[in-house]
């Protein structure tokens, strides 16, 4: 991390969480930013549900809410950004402060409720993305919707000429029943009413489905069969967590899910065992606790085809994204590996 970036961060931890967040908006849009483009090499070039990454290394949705910053967060050094989570209407979210910096745990505790301005706005905004990007949607419903299942679709159908693929987020902590959707029965209604939807598309793509990593063995049994069985492109594992075990922080109390380093051995158990249950058939995408290129790289070697991060930019700023894909190709090259493709999985036992 340059000093320039170090100043940056230290003067945003001088403000509540969610006004720091704005202001790092308005520094993207700014240009205030590291701008090394896609960092990509033979071996970190990666194919993800028929999606061609430069690198795997993707930003979790949340960061980027209303698609306000696609164009600067494309050349930030990201294979892949996935922007919302977006419902039908817009909506504010649940009442503030909603969001916490739990600093001496690295972490970060948020009740946001999918606050967004809606899908009418996102698709204005996805019209003018940036076209050398890999670009997704994280697909949420409205909290007073009479047909939660319903909205996913509406949103899909509405933002989908824009995408490159689309995320079903039913995991979600912060928004009440929602991940009720993740029961057998109603996830696998629901995907199928979202894949569906998207095979009446001019241009179909991947739909991708996040999940929480608050799941018993049972349950992530469930989640597998109905993958395998609607036929979804990928699944993200995982969201953030409602465990607190082992938290330093004052905030540790607050309400909402948790995400950073305290996620990150929780949410790789779950990976690997997802990956094993699917016998490696859907592609996987590893979220929780990645902080550096060795934390990234475990995920693969535990199952994951690609990664995806954002709390621990609070903490590392936004140049991680080309630190992590630049440490994942010595990695790579380290353990003689050509590719991503060839570490996936291959440590699989380690965490199981």
């Amino acid at each position: 991390m340059k000093l320039t970036e170090k100043i940056g961060l230290a003067a945003l931890h001088q403000f509540d969480p969610e006004t720091a967040h704005g202001l790092s908006i308005k520094a993207l849009k700014s240009g205030l930013a590291p701008a090394p483009g896609p960092i990509t090499s033979p071996r970190l070039q990666t194919e993800l549900a028929g999606l061609k990454l430069p690198n795997p290394v993707g930003l979790a949705a949340g960061f980027d809410k209303n698609g306000e910053v696609l164009t600067p967060l494309s050349r930030a050094g990201f294979g892949f950004i996935e922007v919302g989570a977006v419902t039908p209407r817009p909506q504010p979210g649940n009442p503030k402060p909603r969001l916490f910096r739990l600093t001496e745990d690295k972490a970060a505790i948020n009740r946001f409720g999918f606050n967004n301005e809606g899908m009418e706005v996102m698709a204005r905004r996805l019209a003018d993305r940036p076209k050398n990007a890999v670009i997704g949607l994280n697909l949420g419903a409205n909290k007073d919707s009479d047909d939660r299942p319903g909205d996913f679709s509406k949103v899909l159908a509405h933002c989908a000429e824009y995408l490159d693929f689309a995320t079903v987020n039913v995991s979600s902590p912060n928004t009440e029943k929602l991940r009720d959707l993740q029961g057998k029965a109603a996830l696998s209604a629901l995907l199928g009413g979202v894949i569906e939807t998207r095979d009446t598309l001019a241009r179909p793509l991947p739909v991708f489905l996040k999940i929480a990593p608050d799941l018993t063995e049972a349950e992530l049994e469930d989640i597998a069969a109905v993958a395998r069985e609607t036929g979804v492109d990928a699944v993200i594992a995982t969201n953030t967590t409602l465990s607190r075990d082992g938290l330093l922080s004052t905030h540790k109390d607050e309400m909402g899910g948790l995400s950073g380093a305290p996620l990150f051995e929780k949410s790789t158990r779950v990976l690997a065992q997802l990956s094993q249950m699917t016998d490696s058939t859907i592609p996987l995408i590893g979220v929780g606790g990645i902080s550096s290129a060795e934390q990234a790289y475990a995920k693969i070697c535990a199952g994951a085809s690609a990664v995806q991060f954002y709390t621990a930019m609070v903490y590392g700023g936004i140049s991680l994204a080309a630190d992590i894909a630049h440490g994942l190709d010595d990695l790579l090259a380290r353990d003689g590996f050509d590719s991503v493709s060839q570490a996936v999985g291959s440590k699989r036992k380690d965490w199981l």
